[in-house]
């Protein structure tokens, strides 16, 4: 059985990427996909959503995404910076009108003072408008961090599907 939460949050997505007319692709790496599991997990999903892209080493951020090396090299894989243009690439590669991507570090290993275990960014871009993005510091185990990434990245795309304008990027 789907996870309740995030089944909600996905069918609440769907039903409103359907009704702007907008299909949905989405650029994943410490989330592996957790996100498009998410949403096709919806009946009727193939009616707003296009394609994934898991790109969980920063080759496949390059060879899939056209992340520049320079982006990766500056700021690093977890930035938000790269999950901006993960979100652009996810928009170049395939026929969507929305894009989502996640990048962080969800543990238990693998974090430094700098980014920190639970350190996730997001980026939600709009074709041919803009791109916002913002940074959450998560708690929890692995599983916990991957989980609320996907809650977060879904409940941040309905938050740019209201009717308010899309603006620049954000920040906390």
């Amino acid at each position: 059985m789907p996870d309740p939460t995030l089944h909600a949050l996905a069918e609440k997505a769907g039903a409103r990427l359907k009704s702007a007319g907008l299909l949905l692709a989405c650029a994943e790496s410490c989330t592996g996909g957790w996100v498009a599991q998410a949403v096709t997990a919806v009946a009727g999903s193939s009616e707003w959503f296009d394609r994934g892209f898991v790109t969980y080493s920063n080759a496949a951020k390059q060879e899939m995404l056209d992340v520049a090396t320079e982006t990766l090299d500056r700021f690093g894989a977890v930035s938000e910076e790269t999950a901006r243009s993960m979100a652009a690439g996810a928009l170049v590669h395939s026929r969507a009108g929305m894009a989502i991507a996640i990048t962080g570090v969800a543990g238990p290993t693998g974090g430094t003072p700098a980014k920190p275990v639970g350190m996730v960014c997001f980026a939600w871009a709009r074709r041919n408008g803009a791109t916002e993005s913002r940074t959450l510091r998560l708690a929890g185990s692995r599983e916990q961090v991957r989980r609320e990434s996907v809650i977060a990245a879904l409940e941040g795309l309905l938050e740019r599907l209201d009717d308010r304008p899309f603006g620049k990027q954000t920040s906390p």
